[in-house]
């Protein structure tokens, strides 16, 4: 404290140090329950948590006190043995008392395992009532209950390890990426409605009657502006918008790891995203991945596997199996629509080979996309772009689009690619690959607040009615 207290003096105005000391003088505690070790046996402490578990008798007792840092033992008198005798499970409290060493035959492991705190004080922060989720992850709850008090579902061990591996994951992605000069850019959420993709949500516009705005459903058009802007390796964690049918590794809202470089061809894109995957999984499980992963075209892909994202852990014998899909059909034809769409977006750049089917058949014209498989998963995709004005005007007209309709679509697009370098990118649903890291079967195991299948909100009860004064505000009649 003495040393502290010198400090402060050095840098604060005596008037604000005397506000500075009691702040620290009443802070509610001065270390974590994963933070104590032998040495600071002797030491004067408090800690502030949750009753994990509590075994107190007539004379003394035990409890185990808990944050997300981890769990620390603390003895408690007689005298609080008997204060203290109804605690029960999560009551979150403070303890004051002194850091002990555990006797050699009762240390378990390192770190909080070879202390105890020897509790002084005990104060009640907030007494737990009965809990609507139990706790104990040997029992089953069923998933809409989990949802509903996801609050206390999150408290559970696996949650906060899922959790705190997905912090592992993206710290590790920013980290790789500064190194590499990229620059990390925020994108509206509030942008236009386009015909092309999953559906949009909407929003309608107060200020504009009869107009909307739609949530993004990735940050496509933006990212290739700034390639035009001349930012040349962008990246953002991106959160995306798609109202579709839901499946495990599906969600209303989702998180994807956003990029696009200029001047480079797809081996540049291979090359960076590996080196990536690399650092990323030796960073957060210490697992060392063999480079470069497996390659293979669609057509192959979809001849030996009947399908676009193969699972090579039965050939390799690899806990993470990497595949590039490459050589994607520019086109799919649409049952439903009865006509052709793109398979990927309509910004993907053809193969130069195919250009002659671009208008004839286009059932023969490959693209330069390309997605990164893992475990069976699509991980992500991405491809090389459109930069020239002319080719993306074609590649409008092949997919139906009059002239007319692609201008008012897109025609602020079509002016910045007269502007525009070469360019391509990817995005990799970081959701997915939290979940595959962790080995969990479902995204929501590792979102904090994810819908349900139903794409609602359990805990908060959302999509919920909006009063007529709201829908009135925003000229919205219903039907």
């Amino acid at each position: 404290m003495e040393t502290l207290a010198n400090f402060l003096f050095s840098y604060f105005p005596p008037k604000s140090l005397k506000t500075t000391l009691n702040f620290i003088k009443n802070m509610l505690r001065t270390h974590t329950c994963g933070q104590l070790s032998k040495t600071n046996v002797d030491e004067k402490v408090t800690l502030c948590g949750w009753v994990d578990s509590a075994r107190i008798g007539g004379k003394i007792g035990f409890l185990h006190l808990r944050d997300r840092y981890g769990k620390t033992q603390v003895f408690l008198n007689k005298d609080l043995a008997q204060q203290f005798r109804q605690l029960n499970r999560e009551d979150i409290i403070k303890v004051e008392g002194d850091v002990v060493a555990r006797p050699p035959n009762q240390v378990k492991g390192e770190g909080t395992g070879e202390i105890e705190l020897s509790a002084t004080k005990i104060t009640m922060l907030k007494q737990a009532p009965p809990l609507p989720i139990e706790l104990d992850e040997s029992i089953e709850s069923s998933e809409e209950t989990r949802l509903k008090y996801r609050y206390i579902d999150l408290r559970k061990e696996k949650m906060l390890k899922n959790l705190h591996l997905r912090h592992k994951l993206t710290s590790a992605v920013r980290e790789f990426l500064d190194k590499e000069d990229f620059m990390d850019i925020e994108t509206p959420m509030l942008a236009k409605s386009t015909p092309e993709g999953a559906r949009d949500y909407i929003v309608p516009s107060r200020t504009f009657p009869g107009n909307f705005f739609a949530l993004p459903q990735s940050p496509q058009i933006f990212k290739q502006l700034l390639m035009v802007a001349g930012y040349d390796k962008y990246f953002q964690l991106a959160r995306c918008f798609r109202d579709e049918d839901l499946r495990a590794d599906r969600q209303p809202e989702f998180t994807q790891l956003d990029m696009e470089l200029s001047f480079v061809e797809e081996e540049d894109i291979y090359d960076l995203m590996e080196r990536l995957m690399v650092h990323v999984f030796k960073k957060v499980l210490n697992v060392d991945l063999k480079i470069p992963f497996r390659r293979m075209p669609y057509s192959e892909a979809m001849e030996k596997h009947k399908c676009d994202k193969p699972d090579l852990r039965p050939e390799t014998g690899e806990e993470f199996a990497f595949l590039w899909v490459t050589d994607f059909p520019m086109f799919e034809f649409s049952e439903t629509q009865n006509r052709f769409v793109p398979m990927h977006h309509p910004f993907t750049s053809p193969n130069k080979e195919d250009m002659e089917f671009l208008h004839t058949d286009k059932a023969k014209v490959r693209s330069r996309a390309y997605d990164l498989v893992l475990n069976g998963t699509e991980l992500g995709g991405g491809s090389i772009r459109i930069h020239d004005n002319a080719l993306q005007q074609e590649v409008f007209k092949a997919l139906g689009f009059s002239e007319e309709q692609a201008n008012e679509k897109f025609g602020f697009l079509l002016d910045a690619l007269k502007f525009a370098p070469p360019h391509g990118g990817l995005a990799f649903g970081l959701d997915r690959w939290a979940m595959l890291m962790a080995k969990e079967d479902s995204i929501r195991e590792v979102i904090a607040f994810p819908k349900n299948k139903e794409a609602k909100d359990l805990m908060m009860n959302a999509p919920s009615k909006v009063s007529d004064e709201q829908l009135d505000d925003v000229n919205i009649k219903l039907k």
